[in-house]
């Protein structure tokens, strides 16, 4: 074993022995004075290995450099040709490797095409472990791929409140449309007709992320910035439950979804249990009364597998009747229009099946998203996960939601069952 090898054994054995040290301790402990003190010997012996490998390095290098001896000095005109033409080829090599192509004089390039630069293509190999591939690493991207997919667009179709406290919220509702006033004759009395009123709760329920536990040696190894990935995966967790659950959630220990509330606009006829007609649109559109139709922000709401089941319907003529906004003919695009209004894609929504309410139209705002507590990130680093070596990650937060609707401000179009 050489000398090389034999100091980095024993820079890995301290490094080693002050890593099992540390790790005895966690973030929130303070270090025993005596255990300080070996911990700071055993980094002063390893910044002095680092040292002595240092030199061994340099002094390996000096070695190799290939510098003409006493002898070769003095007796230089009587130097073989051919072993002159070595000495020329093996600096022109260091050059090379040193510095690349551009690192050589005139006179080195020429020495090299003269031998066909086969010491340059075959000498070494980082592909071969033997010819060198061992002294290599991989090299990684120091950011993560990380899969996509889409759940937050009902956040911002939605209207949010935020509550200082969880207790239920109550809604008054009324509805008078179908109250109308009478004529009456001269000192003849009026009728009665008293009107009604309702109410519609709004609860709230605690989020959890479910916790994930990291292993010390992971969060102390690894070349990402590995919290800011989980807080992001935590947050990401309780968006996608949150906005399946304001999408179709039952209203029974959980918030009531906007499919579940939203009432029948039309149902497909017979054949529809997978498509939709055009016919069918105009229906639901229309089934929405113009007080409601006419606010603004009124859209159509469906699963991106309704939208392309649209973009394929055509008229009697065999064309499309739905025109995206990029082939308007607007610089830079337009958005997706149908009938004139807006398209909001919420992948949690139903897909056309037998019997689904697999597309809304109408104004979202009336839905209300109710905010009690923040999404807050919780760190622990307690007895639970100390004992296991670990550090604990978990997120919460309390939201509810409900459609505060007592007149029908949002429709949906039913696929036939058949």
């Amino acid at each position: 074993m050489t000398k090389l090898q034999q100091l980095r054994e024993r820079r890995n054995a301290k490094a080693r022995a002050a890593q099992e040290l540390n790790a005895k301790y966690s973030a929130d402990q303070r270090m025993p004075a005596d255990d300080a003190s070996k911990l700071d010997a055993i980094l002063a012996e390893v910044e002095a290995i680092d040292a002595e490998i240092s030199r061994e390095q340099r002094t390996i290098q000096l070695a190799g450099d290939d510098q003409p001896s006493a002898d070769d000095l003095r007796n230089r005109h009587t130097v073989d040709p051919s072993q002159q033409g070595n000495r020329e080829i093996n600096a022109a090599l260091r050059s090379y490797l040193s510095g690349g192509v551009s690192n050589l004089t005139p006179e080195q390039r020429g020495a090299l095409q003269a031998r066909q630069t086969p010491d340059i293509r075959n000498a070494m190999s980082t592909t071969t472990a033997a010819e060198g591939g061992y002294t290599t690493a991989p090299e990684y991207q120091r950011t993560l791929e990380t899969a996509l997919k889409e759940y937050g667009q009902i956040f911002d179709a939605v209207s949010t409140i935020n509550t200082a406290t969880g207790m239920q919220m109550l809604f008054p509702t009324s509805d008078p449309t179908a109250e109308v006033g009478e004529i009456v004759g001269q000192n003849a009395a009026v009728t009665s007709a008293d009107t009604t009123f309702g109410q519609i709760t709004l609860d709230v329920y605690k989020y959890s992320s479910k916790k994930i536990a990291l292993p010390f040696e992971l969060l102390q190894d690894t070349f990402i910035n590995l919290e800011a990935y989980i807080n992001d995966v935590l947050a990401m967790r309780l968006g996608r439950l949150q906005a399946a659950h304001m999408t179709t959630g039952t209203g029974t220990g959980q918030p009531r979804g906007l499919v579940t509330a939203a009432t029948t606009g039309t149902t497909g006829a017979t054949g529809q249990a997978t498509s939709v007609t055009y016919d069918s649109l105009v229906d639901l559109e229309h089934s929405l009364d113009p007080a409601y139709r006419n606010r603004p922000g009124v859209a159509w709401m469906m699963h991106d597998s309704s939208l392309k089941a649209l973009r394929k319907i055509k008229d009697g003529q065999g064309l499309p009747i739905f025109v995206p906004g990029y082939e308007m003919g607007v610089p830079g695009g337009a958005p997706d229009m149908l009938l004139g209004r807006p398209i909001i894609i919420n992948q949690n929504m139903p897909v056309m099946a037998a019997g689904a309410k697999s597309i809304l139209f109408g104004d979202y705002k009336k839905y209300v998203r109710r905010v009690v507590m923040d999404l807050t990130m919780f760190r622990m680093t307690d007895s639970a996960f100390t004992l296991n070596g670990q550090v604990g990650f978990v997120a919460f937060n309390r939201v509810g939601g409900n459609l505060i609707d007592a007149g029908g401000a949002v429709k949906a179009f039913v696929n036939s069952a058949t």
